[in-house]
């Protein structure tokens, strides 16, 4: 993992059986299927749900400051505390996690490498029992805005373009990165093959974005590719560190992933998860899209 521009904030299954008992040490699960955590987890390991824990519940948006300071207190998670993610779905969510703790300024956060699946398919130990520690007083210093963009912050980075606008080209420093499907992305789809709607009214994607599914990063074991790998895939895609990126999803998820690909393992300086992503975009009146599905559904039927 020492071919990463910032390879700590990785770290395999075994640094994690080492440090079980480490004080210094939380290890996080943070699964889409909330269950999994219950039916057996990493021993000392706590769980985040990110429906209750991380989402406030009369807002579309993260919890607040006050919030996630007694979340974190009831975790008991120091400021000085080493927090390590894993989860379910190739750690779609513990990227997620790891994400909204960086939100928070929280400094010493780390992925273990493949996740949930790698910890089970090495035979290694699960437990039911849940932990308890001792409460903190956790304060939040600072908060890192620059790593979240929201809907106008997209707007501004394709350049306000009318919503009709035939064609639209990013400025030569801008990049834009749509992570889901290709099917997704071409308007073929609504939504992920056995995943519910979630409310886009529309297919298709945000004008001047390039597909570079999650998945590309992630190698069949679900550990992360190698450096060389990931740079040939987003290089070759106009993808480069020089520039301003944004990544999406649906409801951003997947792009807290490639988000961490990038800005964390990649150490590319500027990049930025649009965590409203489609589910926002594709439903708020006057925005373009772009739907090549549609597009060829209406030349075939002139």
């Amino acid at each position: 993992m020492a071919e990463y521009v910032n390879p700590d904030v990785l770290v395999d299954t075994e640094w994690v059986a080492q440090h079980l008992n480490d004080p210094n040490v939380r290890v996080v699960e943070s699964d889409e299927d909330v269950l999994l955590y219950d039916v057996g987890h990493i021993p000392g390991a706590v769980k985040i749900d990110w429906h209750t824990d991380l989402n406030d519940p009369r807002v579309r948006d993260y919890i607040d400051v006050d919030d996630f300071e007694r979340l974190m207190s009831r975790l008991g998670i120091s400021n000085d505390t080493t927090v390590v993610f894993y989860g379910d779905k190739n750690n779609w969510w513990a990227c997620y996690a790891y994400w909204v703790f960086r939100l928070f300024g929280h400094d010493h956060l780390k992925v273990m490498n493949g996740g949930r699946k790698k910890w089970i398919d090495e035979g290694r130990p699960l437990t039911r029992e849940v932990p308890s520690y001792s409460r903190t007083e956790y304060r939040v210093k600072e908060t890192h805005r620059e790593i979240r963009a929201y809907r106008d912050d997209v707007l501004e980075h394709i350049g306000h373009p009318e919503p009709r606008e035939k064609q639209i080209q990013l400025p030569s420093d801008h990049a834009l990165v749509d992570v889901r499907s290709p099917g997704e992305y071409n308007g073929e789809l609504l939504h992920m093959p056995d995943y519910p709607q979630e409310g886009a009214l529309r297919g298709g994607h945000i004008p001047g974005a390039v597909n570079i599914p999650w998945a590309k990063a992630v190698a069949e074991d679900g550990t992360f590719k190698s450096a060389d790998e990931i740079k040939q895939i987003y290089e070759s895609a106009g993808v480069t560190p020089d520039k301003d990126i944004i990544v999406y999803c649906r409801i951003g998820e997947r792009s807290s992933l490639t988000w961490f690909v990038l800005h964390e393992l990649m150490g590319y300086p500027k990049v930025r998860n649009y965590d409203g992503s489609w589910t926002e975009w594709g439903n708020v009146v006057g925005l373009p899209i772009e739907n090549p599905a549609a597009e060829k559904a209406e030349k075939t039927a002139g």
